[in-house]
C-alpha cells in the first residue's frame, strides 16, 4: 500500500480489536446506505459549543493528573489542534447514522469524559488547546461490508476537521506557532490535513511537531514533513501504535509497507528501539487523578510498538492484546514533557 487516499479505508488493526471494540459497546450499526439527506447538519465553528476544548472556555482538557502538573495554557505562547478518536461506537438505539450529530449529548459526554480529558489534557503545558467536535465517522466504518458509504461517512467528518482548522487559523492563530495532536481516526484526518493545508506551504513554518497516533503513517506519505528522530527536532512528526508484545511476537503479526513508528518513553525510533518501563515516567489510567510511573515499557519492532501488559490497580483485567485505547494516556507524562520540550525549542529558534 503505497498510498492512503483520503477517501480510502484503512484498517489499521486485525479482527481482534474489532472484536474488543464490538464487545466493549453496544454495536448499533448504521441500518441503511449513506445518504446525505440524513447527514447531520455541519458545526457552525463560531459557537463555543462546537469544541470540545477551547482556551476561552472550562473542559476537560484544563485539567492535569496531579497539583504538581499545572495547565499552562494561560501564557502559552503555541497552540494545539487536537483531533479525538472515535467515540461514535453504536452505545443506544439512536446511533444509527453514519456521522455523529455535533448536538449528540451521549457522544459527547464520552468524548468529553474520555478523549479530552485522558489525552488532550497531556498538551495543555505546551499550548492552547483546541479540539473541535466534528461529524466523526462511525465505528462500523473500519470492519463494515459497505465500503462506498464508509468512504463518504469519513469524507463528511475530513471536512469538518478541515473546517474547524481553517476557522482556528482565521481567528485565533494570529501567525502563532501549533501542534497538531490526535488519535485513531482523529490521527487519519490529521495526516490529510497536513497534506492539504500545511505541507509545502507557509504554513508549515509554523508547526512545531505533530503527534499522529494510533493510525498507521506511511514513510512515504508526505513529501516535505519528516518522522521526529530527536526529543527536541521540531517541523516533524511522530507516530505510533501500542500492542502488547506477548501476542505480536507470538503470532508473529506484521504491518504491510514501510510503517513509522517513534518509541515514546525515549523518543528514538528505528528497528529495536527499546526503552525500560522505569523509564516511562506515568501513565494516567482511571481514575485520572493518579499519576502511575513505571506503567509499562515500549519497543519499536517491525513499525509497532511493542510493549508489556500494563501495570495499575485492577489491571488484571486488562486482557487486551492490542492496547491501542492507551496508545497516548500509557505515556501521559513522557509525552507532555516531550510535547513541552519540542516547544520551547522552536521558540528559541
Amino acid at each position: 500500500m503505497n498510498e492512503i487516499s483520503r477517501l480510502s479505508v484503512v484498517w489499521p488493526f486485525p479482527a481482534c480489536l474489532v472484536l474488543l471494540l464490538l464487545s466493549s459497546c453496544g454495536a448499533v450499526r448504521p441500518d441503511a446506505l449513506f445518504d446525505p439527506a440524513k447527514t447531520p447538519p455541519p458545526p457552525d465553528y463560531a459557537l463555543p459549543g462546537n469544541w470540545a476544548a477551547h482556551p476561552d472556555k472550562t473542559d476537560p482538557a484544563d485539567q492535569t493528573p496531579c497539583p504538581n502538573v499545572p495547565d499552562l495554557q494561560k501564557n502559552a505562547e503555541i497552540d494545539v489542534f487536537f483531533l479525538y478518536p472515535t467515540t461514535y461506537t453504536g452505545d443506544s438505539r439512536d446511533q444509527r447514522n453514519w456521522n455523529a450529530d455535533v448536538a449528540d449529548a451521549q457522544t459527547n459526554r464520552k468524548t468529553d469524559e474520555g478523549t479530552i480529558l485522558f489525552q488532550a489534557s497531556i498538551f495543555n503545558g505546551a499550548g492552547r488547546v483546541f479540539a473541535p467536535r466534528y461529524r466523526q465517522a462511525h465505528l462500523t466504518v473500519f470492519y463494515g461490508k459497505d465500503s462506498i458509504s464508509a468512504k463518504k461517512a469519513l469524507d463528511v467528518a475530513y471536512e469538518d476537521t478541515k473546517a474547524a482548522f481553517q476557522y482556528y487559523l482565521e481567528h485565533w492563530n494570529n501567525g502563532r506557532p501549533f501542534i497538531i495532536a490526535s488519535h485513531s481516526q482523529g490521527a487519519r484526518h490529521a495526516l490529510f490535513l497536513m497534506r492539504e493545508m500545511v505541507e509545502g506551504k507557509a504554513l508549515q513554518q509554523q508547526l512545531v511537531a505533530a503527534y499522529l497516533v494510533g493510525w498507521p503513517v506511511e514513510a512515504t506519505f508526505f513529501r516535505e514533513i519528516k518522522p521526529c528522530t530527536m526529543p527536541e527536532q521540531t517541523g516533524c512528526y511522530c507516530s505510533w501504535r501500542t500492542w502488547s508484545r506477548q501476542f505480536v511476537l507470538r503470532k508473529k503479526y506484521k504491518n504491510e509497507g514501510d510503517i513509522v513508528c517513534t518509541n515514546p518513553i525515549n523518543w528514538s525510533s528505528g528497528q529495536g528501539a527499546y526503552a525500560p518501563k522505569e523509564q516511562n515516567r506515568g501513565g494516567v489510567v482511571r481514575p485520572f487523578c493518579a499519576i502511575r510511573p513505571g506503567i509499562t515499557d515500549a519497543e519499536v519492532h517491525e513499525g509497532l510498538l511493542l510493549s508489556i501488559k500494563p501495570k495499575f490497580p485492577g489491571s488484571i483485567l486488562f486482557r487486551r492484546k492490542n492496547y491501542h485505547i492507551g496508545d497516548l494516556n500509557l505515556f501521559y507524562m513522557n509525552v507532555r514533557e516531550n510535547a513541552q520540550l519540542r516547544a520551547k525549542a522552536f521558540l528559541r529558534k
